[in-house]
């Protein structure tokens, strides 16, 4: 999961711009931020660092920067590691003119077109993916910058969602399954690509549509020009988890509102026991008040106490001022940051039974570490819930779970994964109800991590890009 952000305008500097758009998809990647220009001399130019956007780049120098187009990213690593090398977009000054990449979402296809193109005498600078698709426009050197990029997109497969910065514009890219979102916007006479519309709510835009999937869209002078890719898919494959947990509540994807579809999964889950595990029939017996996990299952919460009728309480409060955990790099940060970012209120939990809500659970470790320090609170009873299915396949199209190995709900059964967090019970939504809850058709859905159901076959195993485990 990464950010991607891209602006052209016929008049109008928007370096500047794309800084800000980067801001809003802060919660999708916090490694890495950069941002990539054509400068009057017709050269590729790239401000990127490590960090958070306000600590990788300059806004001060991008609001002087003198430009009508430019693309940029947020990064967190899942095919190659956290440093500077795969800091993106990734840029080249090559035969055929400048040319800049930001990319969202994991090829899956790496190992074999790595080995053809060094066989062919390609130097990669880095262990990212997104690399191998500059290499594969740049060996195309008969063609034209916007051919050779649709040339080398057929020869992907996987998950990708790009912006790409040409001399002929600016060309936004998404896969034929449609496995990541991303959605074009515009104000006044300003064309926007990002990778989520919440983006655009900060520059003033509004959202046109989404980048249909297998669509490659130029910007330019002359306008929006749609080309389609030769590869066709048989179904969608949008990435369900999008709407779980990765996209900003505020965000609208494939037409459909995260924030309500959220709530409905929150409601689905207080309203029967469709789901899986220990689930209590008839929940609004079991406690004395409904709690949430900040701020990815805050959504869910509502629906659940909505639904439930039991009293909404912010009883865990969080600290503005550190970043998500699901996607910081190591297990240790994770472990140090969930204590740094939530704190529960002793009085709401001291001696009453809660329910829990989150929005899923994927390796364990923030609901063990909340749990726990729940029960320092001296909780009488501590029910968790949680609003999607067991997480208990990994994902190779963008989300950093590359072994089942990392997944609670694959290596341990749900009684044990209860016992194992401190929890007095646990539930599941289910994936039937998850679907109805999101409002999009079950075939134009991924739910691998949830079933095991690949691109490539059920339960497919294959190797992750960046380290080769499964």
């Amino acid at each position: 999961m990464c950010g991607v952000f891209g602006a052209y305008s016929k008049t109008d500097c928007v370096a500047e711009e794309v800084y800000l758009g980067l801001m809003a998809l802060q919660h999708r990647g916090q490694e890495s931020a950069g941002v990539a220009w054509i400068d009057g001399c017709g050269r590729v130019n790239v401000a990127k660092g490590m960090g958070l956007v306000h600590e990788a780049l300059d806004q001060d120098s991008l609001s002087k920067t003198n430009v009508t187009s430019a693309i940029g990213h947020v990064r967190y690593s899942t095919a190659g590691g956290s440093m500077i090398q795969n800091a993106q977009p990734i840029c080249a000054n090559y035969a055929q003119g400048p040319v800049a990449i930001a990319h969202n979402g994991n090829l899956t296809n790496l190992s074999d077109l790595r080995s053809s193109l060094e066989n062919k005498g390609a130097i990669f600078q880095s262990t990212s993916d997104t690399e191998a698709i500059l290499h594969l426009v740049a060996h195309q050197p008969d063609k034209r910058p916007l051919d050779a990029l649709l040339g080398a997109l057929e020869r992907v497969r996987g998950a990708f969602s790009l912006v790409v910065l040409l001399e002929d514009g600016v060309v936004a890219a998404r896969d034929p399954w449609g496995f990541r979102p991303l959605v074009l916007g515009k104000r006044d006479g300003n064309y926007y690509i990002s990778s989520e519309s919440c983006a655009f709510s900060l520059i003033g835009a509004t959202l046109v549509r989404d980048i249909e999937p297998g669509e490659v869209l130029l910007i330019n002078e002359n306008g929006l020009t749609s080309y389609r890719l030769d590869s066709k898919a048989d179904r969608g494959w949008l990435c369900s988890f999008e709407f779980v947990y990765l996209a900003r509540p505020d965000s609208v994807i494939e037409g459909k509102s995260v924030y309500k579809a959220r709530q409905e999964m929150g409601r689905k889950l207080a309203r029967d026991a469709g789901g899986e595990g220990c689930h209590v029939k008839g929940d609004s017996g079991a406690a004395d008040f409904v709690a949430y996990l900040p701020d990815s299952g805050t959504t869910a919460a509502i629906g659940y106490a909505e639904e439930s009728g039991i009293p909404f309480a912010a009883a865990v409060v969080r600290n503005r001022y550190v970043g998500r955990t699901f996607i910081q790099p190591t297990q240790r940060v994770r472990e140090l940051g969930v204590r740094i970012k939530l704190s529960p209120s002793q009085d709401l939990f001291a001696g009453h039974r809660a329910i829990l809500v989150d929005d899923s659970l994927v390796r364990g470790t923030t609901a063990g570490l909340v749990v726990s320090m729940i029960r320092e609170c001296n909780a009488k009873e501590l029910h968790l819930r949680i609003s999607s299915p067991p997480v208990r396949y990994p994902c190779y199209y963008g989300i950093d779970t590359p072994s089942r190995g990392d997944l609670a709900a694959a290596k341990q059964s749900l009684d044990d994964i209860a016992a194992s967090i401190g929890a007095d019970s646990l539930s599941y939504l289910s994936k039937d109800e998850m679907i109805e809850a999101i409002g999009l058709p079950g075939d134009r859905l991924c739910t691998a991590c949830f079933d095991g159901c690949y691109l490539d076959g059920p339960a497919k195993r294959m190797a992750c890009a960046s380290c080769g485990n499964s």
